[in-house]
């Protein structure tokens, strides 16, 4: 049984971008920049942005924090996002989700410039996914297609069930998987007798945020198994899958931590990597 560890995966990304920045610096006379955006003091996200920031340092990108009060206002996050829009010293933007209840998500991320949308959630950026165009990637499904191909997991032709249709996660991979000629399967909360359709599937991609919710059972021998949920419980954190229970059929198998997460902050490196490129080879 293989353990798909995404903390391998994403060092082997993090030490090429760190070449590539090296390499380009001398054409591009300063190095990338990213804009980190936290509004409010939410725990989770607060861990994710300083995880961020320590793997823009670790390649060579300047991350310029943007800490704001949960009382901000969408007047004044709009003005915080145009003045990063014009600043020719950062390639990305990063909104870090979720939002205070106040503030609307999608619009402010409908502000950010698409060509610094280093997150892959401006409609332009899933637009261009839909029709297959080059563009920025969403993070987490870009990182999940990064994993596979670092371990040689082949999809095309398999079949492939995704468990959750979120616009971060569910459905963005949907179309990643169609683009690498899988067959692809994507079951929510409304499908019925769930345990016949991942039962049949080569490749199982879980993303409902429910601890324990794909079981042992319900996975076919050899399947490979990818667990994107991020649960916190008494135990600590775990995934949406049952990974102890799985591992004794699975081919292969994401852990939670230390799978799929790291590999969200190595698309958003590489992301703002290209960014930078983009912006000093077509100016303006």
């Amino acid at each position: 049984m293989l353990i798909l560890d995404g903390k391998t995966a994403a060092s082997s990304i993090r030490s090429r971008l760190k070449q590539e920045i090296t390499n380009f610096l001398p054409v591009a006379g300063r190095p990338p920049g990213l804009a980190v955006i936290l509004v409010g003091d939410d725990p989770a996200s607060a861990v994710y942005v300083r995880n961020k920031e320590k793997s823009c340092l670790e390649v060579g990108i300047i991350s310029q924090g943007q800490r704001l009060s949960g009382k901000t206002s969408m007047n004044e996050l709009e003005g915080l996002i145009s003045n990063l829009n014009s600043d020719e010293k950062i390639d990305g933007i990063l909104l870090q989700l979720p939002l205070p209840q106040h503030l609307d998500s999608q619009q402010c991320l409908e502000w950010i410039n698409p060509g610094k949308d280093v997150d892959g959630f401006h409609p332009q950026s899933v637009g261009k996914l839909t029709l297959g165009l080059p563009g920025f990637r969403s993070c987490t499904p870009a990182g999940i297609m990064a994993l596979l191909r670092y371990y040689r997991l082949e999809v095309s032709g398999k079949d492939c069930v995704i468990i959750g249709r979120s616009n971060i996660v569910g459905k963005p991979l949907a179309l990643m998987l169609l683009a690498e000629n899988a067959t692809v399967t994507v079951c929510h909360s409304r499908t019925s007798d769930l345990k016949a359709h991942v039962q049949r599937a080569d490749f199982v991609f879980a993303a409902v945020g429910r601890p324990g919710f794909i079981t042992a059972d319900m996975v076919k021998p050899g399947a490979v198994v990818v667990d994107v949920g991020i649960n916190r419980t008494e135990h600590g954190l775990v995934g949406d899958c049952d990974y102890q229970g799985i591992r004794e059929k699975a081919l292969a198998v994401t852990p939670v931590p230390g799978g799929v997460g790291p590999m969200t902050i190595a698309m958003l490196l590489e992301n703002t990597v290209a960014s930078w490129k983009n912006s000093v080879q077509s100016p303006g």
